[in-house]
Order: C-alpha cells, then structure tokens, then sequence
C-alpha cells in the first residue's frame, strides 16, 4: 500500500513539474475548463438564492391562504384574457358573502391595489409607490409586522378616516430615513387627502430588484373614497390549519358559484380561486428551463474544454517521447507511464475546476448584490465542480496518455 501510495505521489510530482515547465499551456487548456464551471456554480449559486427568497416570499401567507379574483392572476393567452374579462367584477358583497356564509373560514379580507401612485411630505415626493386598500384582517393574512406604531382600528375602518401603515421605503424617501419610532404620527398627501401615519411595516427587502417596502396600507374605505370601488377586488381567505384548507375551498367555490348562478353542468366557474402555488409552479418552470440551457451551454465549454486537453496533452507526447523512453529503459512499466499523463491532465482540468468554482461564486456575489436577494454557497456545487472537471480531464488524457504508455523504448530514444 505504501509503495503504491509513494509512486502515485511521485506520478504526481512529476506532473506538476511538467505543468510549471509548460505554463503557457496549461492555461490554454483552463479556459474552456473555467468558463464551464464557472457557468454552472454561478447559476447553480443564484437559483438557489432565488429559491430561498421567492420560498419565503410566497409562503409569506403560508399553506393556508387563497385568493377569489376575477380573473386568473397569471394569464398565458390572448383568448383566456379576453374569456375572463367577460366575468363578472368580484365585489365587496361576494367578500361578505364568504365571510357570512363559510363557516370553515378562519379569516376573510379584501384587498385593492394602485401600482403607481405618488406621495408627498412637504416639499418631498415619492413616486411609483403602491397603494393597498385593505380590510384590517390582511395584515394577519399578509403577516405584516410592525417596526413601530399600530394598525389602525375597527372604528377607524368602519368610518373611513385616512390613516395609514407604511413600509420602510416611504421613510427613506419622504423623511430623509428617519426612525420609524419620529414618522410615527407624521402626515403625507395621498390622491389630494392627507393621512396619517399610525404604523411603520417591518423592512421586507427587495425580490428581483424590485422593492416590496415602497408600499402604503389604507383602509379599504378610505380607498372607496379615493378610488370609487369601479374595479373588480381580489378577496382572500384564510383556513385555520392546511389540513383544513381544502374544506374550505369547497365552500368558498360552492358560495361564489351559487352567486354567478351556475350549476354542475357549467365548466367555468365565473371566478378564479388561487394558492400560491401559482407563482411556485411557474417560477419552478422557468428556473427549470434556466438549469437546461446552462447545463447546455456548460456541456459544450466542457466538451471544447476536454478537446483542447487532449489536444495538448497529444503534444505534450510528441514533445516528451524521449523522456518517456529514457523513463522506459530505466524500469518504468507501461502503467507508471499512464498514470503520469492521466494525472496531469487530471490536475490541469481539477485546478480548471476549482478556479471556475471561484469565478462562479464571484458571479452570482455580485449579481445577487445588485438584485437584493441572499447569497447561499453551497459546498456539494464545489465539489461537483471539481469532480466534474476532474472527470473531463480523465477522459480527455486517457487518449494521450495510452499513446505515450504505448511507446517502444528504443523507437522513443530514437525520435528526433
């Protein structure tokens, strides 16, 4: 074992000096070698990121939540737009028909958005920041938490007054980031009405660059006097356990089918009902088809990388055919020959590896810092990237370094 453990670590010695000898070289044949793993730990690296933060974001709610909206929240055709646009708008008594009539539901809320709206603090304005109006429930459905301050009350709902909660970056942009604790009680003006902050949301953080803090929380009623109630809500509703949920579901679909008016015979149930799931499944879909095409792109900067190292390694035979016959008339076995190709290319494509590990962790760093989402390395991507490359290179040096195994020891002293 010993004697087999020392020669391995010679072969490798001998490998390394013929690498440093030949530096030149062994770059050109890193390059294909880098750029493929680099491509693969940095997708690998940012997915993962994704996954965490799209996870947390979606399950904010989680398992227990759906939606009643009038229409599909993801919409894939032209025809199905103009299908659900024929439905009737969900109203505010549809939510109080499920809030009467669902005996499994646990909670029930509205909610209604403005995407782009601007707010102004004395001579400061924020622009394109969204306006929810919202039932008081929804911050328990949404798990909105608070850095400061209170939700507003159920009198404060029932009348309408102009109070509102806001997310980090209305601080930021309107007060000049002061303490969530100082913008407690401050005022902005919204669509010509002033409101008053009561609460300060807890700090969200971004999801594909874009923020989910620049947002303010109105009571639905006050947003009926700004907006009117001309389009369609988007109720949620909430089951007490996930066990639960699909119970409720029933009851929902059975009291919102009831008020459109259809029987079994109707395929459509007039509305659209909604998990989260929605947003899963199409963001595993895409994210899926990423892991194909760089997978595609990896294969084929592996391939050329593989090519370019039997190429190299083929020359470095031609270059080396005395030496290797002068290692055969002094004893070296046909074995010791093949190892020492083989692990050299080994090596190359191995350090290959490795520094595509590192190049790729620098990649997704520096993306997943300028999209806002966490960074999560993982040690099973390094160590398949260098196992993958490790295997290129055992492939690729197998060619080679049978040839120079091969070689008669007479004709390699021979060669010129």
């Amino acid at each position: 074992m010993n004697v087999a453990a020392s020669a391995l670590w010679e072969s490798f010695r001998v490998a390394i000096s013929s690498l440093r000898a030949n530096k030149l070289r062994a770059g050109l044949t890193l390059i294909g070698i880098v750029v493929g793993v680099s491509a693969v730990i940095a997708v690998v690296t940012i997915i993962k990121g994704l996954d965490q933060t799209v996870a947390s974001t979606f399950s904010s709610q989680g398992s227990t939540v759906f939606t009643i909206s009038k229409r599909p929240q993801i919409i894939t055709s032209r025809e199905d737009f103009i299908k659900f646009n024929k439905r009737k708008d969900v109203r505010q008594d549809d939510a109080d028909a499920i809030a009467r009539l669902c005996t499994s539901c646990w909670r029930t809320g509205i909610s209604a958005n403005i995407p782009r709206e601007t707010v102004k603090h004395n001579d400061q304005k924020s622009d394109e920041v969204t306006i929810r109006g919202i039932t008081l429930s929804m911050f328990d459905i949404d798990a909105v938490n608070l850095d400061a301050g209170r939700y507003w009350s159920d009198s404060e709902q029932a009348s309408g007054r102009d109070a509102c909660v806001v997310g980090t970056d209305i601080l930021e942009n309107l007060f000049g980031g002061a303490s969530p604790e100082r913008a407690v009680g401050q005022e902005i003006r919204l669509a010509g009405r002033v409101f008053q902050i009561v609460g300060v949301a807890e700090k969200k953080g971004k999801i594909f660059g874009f923020s989910r803090d620049n947002v303010i929380y109105i009571p639905y009623t006050a947003y009926q006097k700004i907006y009117g109630a001309r389009d369609s809500l988007v109720v949620f509703i909430q089951a007490a356990s996930a066990e639960r949920l699909p119970e409720v579901q029933d009851q929902v679909r059975a009291v919102m089918r009831n008020r459109r008016g259809r029987s079994f015979e109707d395929e459509d149930d007039g509305f659209a009902l909604e998990t989260q799931d929605v947003f899963l499944d199409l963001y595993g879909t895409a994210t899926s088809n990423i892991y194909i095409v760089t997978i595609g792109v990896a294969a084929i900067s592996l391939v050329v990388g593989g090519i370019v190292v039997m190429n190299i390694m083929l020359v470095s035979v031609t270059e080396r055919t005395k030496e290797i016959g002068l290692r055969k008339a002094v004893g070296a076995r046909q074995v010791d020959i093949l190892r020492q190709f083989l692990i050299e290319a080994v090596v190359v494509t191995a350090i290959g590896g490795a520094i595509g590990v590192l190049t790729g962790f620098g990649l997704a760093y520096v993306i997943s810092a300028l999209m806002g989402f966490p960074l999560l390395l993982s040690i099973n991507s390094a160590i398949l990237g260098v196992g993958v490359s490790s295997l290129v290179g055992i492939i690729s040096g197998l060619w080679p370094a049978w040839r120079a195994a091969r070689l008669h020891p007479i004709e390699a002293l021979r060669a010129e």
